[in-house]
């Protein structure tokens, strides 16, 4: 699904680490870990094609239209934009062919799913940040992207979000959708993802996701 043959990344003539090699393939979930502004953020953003890398190879194997989702930290969001919530989750069907009644079903779903009903009529400014979480993780859910990358998905999201986001994840992977997604709480999900991707100044370490070694991640 995805792979990485020397892949560099970062400012102009400033990698943020060593050369990457990196292979994940499809269906696959990884969780990827480091210290803030070691270049996770920058990476999601090369791999989504909002920018170049310096050097390296990188192929995916997805549709270059809609075939990769990219959930930005939660800041990155325009608040003041005037939509409804519900206006912001129905965004995820932008390359579905529904009209009608079968595309006010498929977003009522979701906003079930994600227990969004109350506020669907809400202008993201009044929103708390658990519920836009959940709204912007419902946007995704919309989506037929193969590629999903997510940046501190979880970060907003109180112990109720977190049990539908583990229930979502699930979902992704038994449909064979490749998740990424950077977290710095990575002991929950020791059991919920197949590896981990460790990004540091002296170089990236991908192996199995081991809870022993999870305590000295930053």
């Amino acid at each position: 699904m995805i792979r990485c043959e020397q892949l560099q990344w970062g400012p102009k003539g400033q990698p943020l680490t060593p050369p990457l090699d990196l292979y994940l393939p499809a269906g696959s979930v990884t969780a990827v870990g480091g210290r803030n502004g070691c270049g996770k953020s920058s990476l999601f953003e090369v791999l989504a094609g909002w920018r170049q890398p310096l050097r390296g190879r990188l192929r995916i194997d997805a549709p270059r239209l809609g075939g990769i989702a990219y959930l930005p930290q939660q800041q990155a969001v325009d608040r003041h934009f005037p939509i409804t919530l519900q206006e912001l989750v129905a965004g995820g069907l932008w390359r579905w062919r529904l009209r009608g009644e079968a595309r006010r079903q498929r977003v009522e779903q979701v906003l079930a799913f994600w227990q969004l009903e109350g506020v669907a009529q809400q202008p993201l400014q009044s929103l708390s940040g658990g519920q836009l979480q959940r709204g912007l993780l419902a946007r995704l859910a919309l989506t037929d992207a193969r590629l999903l990358l997510l940046d501190e998905a979880e970060a907003a999201l109180d112990t109720e979000g977190l049990l539908l986001f583990w229930q979502q994840l699930a979902q992704w992977r038994e449909a064979g959708r490749t998740v990424m997604l950077i977290s710095h709480a990575l002991e929950p999900l020791s059991q919920r993802v197949d590896s981990l991707l460790l990004v540091a100044a002296g170089g990236c370490i991908q192996a199995p996701l081991n809870i022993a070694r999870l305590g000295r991640v930053a």
